[in-house]
């Protein structure tokens, strides 16, 4: 039987999943943040659409006063879109490497939330069984001795690293 989880090592967990959990903090996240919500805009879809149209109409000859720098093929703008493609590429790439930090974050918070609901559990089934014995019930029930064993989080990391290995 695993011994169970005390108060000092809830409140060191606690001080690790606050400091997790702190995921704005960098300058670099800010920016991440900020450039996948503006990529990611409608705003942005409509500038980038107003000003290929107006690179075209201005190449073609349709705005007075503009007089055209970039003749059909558009060898400048496609050189332009071939950059302009690269970082959008890189930065939905930064946006999906913040996003699985994020669910990381989200897993360990819901594994400890679910940790701390069994410890919880098997306490109050504990503390029914122990009322039982008071009152003269004494049926013996199997399923009941099991379920009050402790959570092994040795035994549960140790299979959770096999799974992942088998994969």
């Amino acid at each position: 039987m695993a011994k169970p989880v005390t108060a000092k090592k809830r409140r060191k967990r606690n001080i690790e999943l606050k400091s997790v959990l702190d995921l704005n903090k960098s300058t670099g996240d800010k920016i991440a943040i900020w450039l996948a919500n503006f990529l990611g805009s409608i705003t942005f879809l409509l500038v980038c659409v107003s000003l290929v149209v107006f690179y075209f109409l201005w190449n073609l000859g349709f705005l007075p006063g503009l007089h055209p720098f970039d003749s059909y093929p558009y060898g400048i703008l496609s050189v332009v879109l071939s950059t302009f493609a690269i970082v959008l590429s890189i930065s939905v790439l930064i946006g999906q490497n913040r996003q699985r930090k994020i669910e990381k974050v989200r897993e360990r918070v819901e594994f400890e939330v679910n940790v701390r609901a069994e410890t919880e559990i098997t306490k109050m089934l504990e503390m029914l069984h122990g009322i039982q014995r008071k009152l003269g019930i004494n049926k013996p029930d199997e399923e009941l001795e099991e379920m009050k064993e402790s959570l092994d989080l040795g035994e549960l990391h140790k299979n959770l690293g096999e799974s992942n290995d088998n994969e």
